[in-house]
């Protein structure tokens, strides 16, 4: 199954945040929105999104401040989207980590092309680490460029969330993860403990297992994470 990359959109004004939602659903994304800066934060950390469209003006926090928080644990893809347009607040905003900025009012063309090239330039990052566009263990197959994980040749149908954990450990094939380590590159540093990541294994186990309770492909080590074998015992 091919994930729809999933973006979060940043907006406090409902008429831009309902226009921006209706173009990028049009456009193939899957949207989440949040029309606060605290709301920003609380949904990058629990649902990972592929990038996020940041507006500056929010009503609690300064959308500088989101940005800046969010890039103590993440590299997320952030283009800002604001009716600021001093150069003064462009350098500012990229100078914090923002990937791009869009100064409102802009044309839908020109949204959709930063946004794609936004996740061009993400993709290509994380492949300069990984040259792999796929691998394979036993019956397991996951097309990193297709965002797709199939089973004996048959689709298996990942949330976002267990897609994500599963190209993780792919990535780090025969080592061990640490649960700290895969908490804080899904969620953030605003995840207090691990049912999240307990049940989100759980459910992946559930879908690639023959047996979860004795899993080919995941391995548990007591206490410490988990790692993908570098070969599924039969």
């Amino acid at each position: 199954m091919e994930h729809a990359p999933l973006l979060l959109v940043v907006e406090d004004d409902s008429a831009i945040l309902s226009f921006l939602t209706a173009v990028l659903g049009a456009n193939g994304y899957e949207v989440r929105v949040a029309a606060s800066g605290q709301e920003a934060l609380s949904l990058s950390s629990s649902y990972v999104p592929d990038a996020i469209l940041l507006d500056l003006g929010l009503p609690d926090i300064d959308g500088l401040h989101v940005l800046r928080q969010i890039r103590i644990w993440s590299d997320i893809p952030v283009l800002v989207v604001s009716a600021r347009g001093h150069e003064r607040e462009k350098v500012e905003a990229l100078d914090a980590g923002a990937d791009d900025y869009i100064t409102k009012p802009f044309g839908t063309g020109e949204l959709l092309a930063r946004i794609r090239a936004a996740l061009r330039r993400h993709a290509s990052k994380v492949g300069d680490s990984s040259a792999k566009t796929s691998i394979r263990v036993g019956d397991l197959f996951i097309d990193y460029e297709k965002r797709a994980v199939s089973l004996s040749g048959k689709e298996v149908h990942l949330t976002p969330i267990e897609y994500k954990i599963i190209v993780l450990l792919s990535e780090n094939i025969g080592k061990v993860i640490t649960h700290d380590t895969i908490v804080k590159h899904l969620w953030g540093p605003y995840a207090k403990d691990l049912p999240a990541l307990r049940v989100n294994m759980a459910n992946i186990r559930r879908k690639i297992e023959e047996n979860p309770a004795e899993p080919r492909y995941i391995r548990t080590e007591v206490g410490v994470g988990y790692k993908m074998a570098e070969e599924a015992d039969r």
